[in-house]
């Protein structure tokens, strides 16, 4: 293998992430282990935390943000059940390592970051760890992405109290939505599937997402 190639660096911390807290936790969807397996976390996060890029929580990213917890990223993608033709949105690019998993899991991923820095950040950290099928804007999350729409599946890496109603419009019929539901600290994750004028809502993992704000912030 090249030495250059950027996921080589890590790789056992990899694998031991992996071994310990995802296999043991349900994560058994053989494409996203593989994505898990291969995305660099270690450059996602402040060079400082590079060391504990692969522990069993959430690292600070700066502006109020966090890269969530490994688990959290394989449980959303596992739940979208992708197949790898999709076209998906994903709500709070962060530092772009969610929106980096989901690459190598669909055909194209639309991702929306409210704050300027952060998403030319995930920019430049996913042009260097060589995801190209990826288109960024910064904008107001909440509005969605209408000149692409509709969309396979819809990812929110932001917590709320209520569905935006411009992601269940450009959800195509079919697809399906995760998101983190509840008050501030205290979500449960939802997915939602669309069935014409239908939302069938199943519940999973308690969890804790930075809060879904609209508007976006220079």
């Amino acid at each position: 293998m090249n030495r250059a190639d950027p996921t080589v660096a890590f790789e056992r911390p990899r694998r031991r992430m992996l071994e310990a807290q995802l296999l043991p936790r349900g994560i058994s969807d053989p494409r996203v282990l593989d994505a898990m397996l291969h995305v660099p976390r270690h450059m996602f996060v402040n060079a400082a935390l590079a060391s504990h890029a692969y522990q069993d929580s959430a690292l600070p990213i700066g502006e109020g943000q966090t890269i969530s917890q490994p688990y959290m990223v394989a449980k959303m993608s596992q739940l979208l059940e992708l197949q790898g033709h999709e076209r998906v949105l994903e709500i709070g690019t962060g530092c772009g390592y969610q929106t980096a998993v989901l690459s190598r899991l669909c055909r194209r991923v639309y991702s929306i970051e409210r704050i300027a820095s952060l998403s030319q950040r995930a920019r430049r950290n996913l042009r260097a760890a060589r995801h190209a099928n990826v288109m960024l804007k910064c904008a107001d999350g909440t509005l969605g992405w209408d000149e692409y729409a509709p969309f396979d599946a819809i990812l929110a890496a932001a917590g709320g109290s209520a569905i935006p109603d411009a992601w269940v419009q450009q959800l195509r019929d079919g697809g399906m939505l995760i998101m983190p539901l509840g008050s501030t600290g205290a979500h449960e994750l939802i997915r939602l599937r669309k069935r014409g004028n239908t939302l069938i809502e199943e519940r999973f993992d308690s969890c804790s997402f930075v809060p879904l704000i609209a508007g976006a912030h220079s």
